[in-house]
This record gives structure tokens, C-alpha cells and sequence, in this order.
């Protein structure tokens, strides 16, 4: 990630529906696969937002990033067990100390998956739980995946099978985000058509439409809980031992 996206996070992350969303699905797995206390780390710390919404969740947090900029401005936020690390390399902490790990839009961004899942499962307890968001279908693949660093767009089939190579069952796989499916693959295909050199920043929307899009996903949310969710521009999983 450049330092350019890590300022655009901390100007988005706590109203933009897109984290919004996110952050409120996740809560919701943390809460119901592994709930606090406990020990939560987090690969991929971005602007720190998650980690104080599970700070105030109750649990014991840590964090890994690859970007100094990031773990200065975690820190200058008041949570100071995070550090530059690799999640490449074993992770520093004790072999099953976590209760629950988060990788939220974090496996598309680096080389070999597996090996991170491997160091994750080392690190997880046996009551624990790994959250983990990828954006899906490769077949939408595009210059925006390019800029931010992207290896890959998932399958469930590749989730799982990911999943299962480092040792993990996979407990949840669905999709979310189905509602801006639609426009996404109307905006893929313009781009196919008229290619664009811009950088990959998330789109402007009026405070009416940010509304709008919150209420698509709270619905969506409730009817996750009851039927899967047959498609959607990202997959969501809970991982366990």
C-alpha cells in the first residue's frame, strides 16, 4: 500500500460505507466465532480503525504491517503493540495465544497465501478463529487490482482450498457486497473498453448515497444470517482449527 491509500483510510475509514460495512460484518463473525476477551491480531493494520473497534470490544490487541507510516500512525492513536513485520515470516507471538486473527482484504497482497495461513495457524488457540475478507471472481481482474498491489481475485473453491493446504477447516464462506455488483461490472467493462490511468481511490458518493449504501448492507447482513448470499463483489470466511 502507498502512503497515498494509507492517508486516504484515515480521511475514509470511519464514515465511508465500504469499511463502515465491513467493519460491522466482521464485529459480527468476531463476536459470534470467538468472542472477547482474548488475544486479537490483526496482518494488514491500514490506519488503525479496526483495531480500536476491537480494542473496545473487549479484546487484548496487536497488529503487523508491512508499512512503517502504519504503524507509526497505529501508535500515534494509542495502540502501541503493533510493529513492522512480514506476515510472510512467523508471526512474534506464542504458538496458540490468539483467539481470533484478522486479514481483511489482505491475502490478494501477498505472494504466497499459504504460508501466511501456516504462521496464522501456528499463532491461533484451539477455540480460536481467523476472519478473513478477499475480493472475488478473477475474472474481474483489472487495473485497480494492478495499482493496489493485488496477486489475485478469489474463488470460493481457491478460499478453500487455501484454507485447507495450511491446516484450517473453513467454518463460513459467503459473499458480501452483492448490492454494487451491478455497477462494479459496468464500471470493469468501460474501463475494458476505455482504459484509464487514475489512481486507485475509492469513489466520491453524497452523504445520501454513503446512507443508502449503509442501509444495503445492513440488509444484506440480515439476510446472510439466514440464506447465503449467491454473489458479491467479495468473499468473507471464518477459518478454525
Amino acid at each position: 500500500m502507498q502512503a497515498s491509500h494509507l492517508q486516504q483510510l484515515v480521511d475514509l475509514e470511519d464514515n465511508y460505507w465500504w469499511h463502515v460495512a465491513k467493519r460491522e460484518l466482521v464485529t459480527r463473525l468476531l463476536k459470534k466465532h470467538c468472542p472477547a476477551p482474548g488475544k486479537l491480531a490483526e496482518g494488514g493494520i491500514g490506519s488503525g480503525r479496526n483495531l480500536i473497534e476491537f480494542q473496545e470490544m473487549g479484546y487484548q490487541v496487536c497488529g503487523f504491517d508491512l508499512m512503517p507510516e502504519s504503524v507509526e500512525h497505529v501508535k500515534s492513536r494509542g495502540i502501541e503493540n503493533v510493529h513492522v513485520h512480514d506476515l510472510g515470516n512467523p508471526w512474534p507471538v506464542d504458538d496458540s495465544s490468539l483467539k481470533a486473527v484478522a486479514l481483511l482484504d489482505v491475502l490478494e497482497h501477498v505472494e504466497h497465501p499459504v504460508t501466511v495461513l501456516k504462521h496464522v495457524h501456528r499463532a491461533l488457540s484451539d477455540d480460536g478463529a481467523v476472519i478473513i475478507t478477499v475480493p472475488a471472481y478473477p475474472w474481474l481482474f483489472s487495473r485497480w487490482d494492478e495499482q493496489l498491489g493485488h496477486f489475485r481475485r478469489y474463488t470460493a473453491r481457491e478460499f478453500r482450498a487455501q484454507a485447507t493446504a495450511a491446516g484450517f477447516r473453513v467454518s463460513w464462506l459467503n459473499h458480501w457486497n452483492s448490492f454494487t455488483l451491478p455497477a462494479a461490472l459496468a464500471v470493469r467493462g468501460v474501463e475494458k473498453v476505455f482504459p484509464k490511468r487514475t489512481q486507485p481511490n475509492f469513489p466520491q458518493v453524497s452523504e445520501l448515497t454513503n446512507k443508502a449504501l449503509l442501509t444495503a448492507a445492513a440488509a444484506e447482513r440480515w439476510y446472510m444470517g439466514k440464506l447465503p448470499v449467491p454473489a458479491g463483489l467479495s468473499l468473507v470466511g471464518v477459518l478454525a482449527k
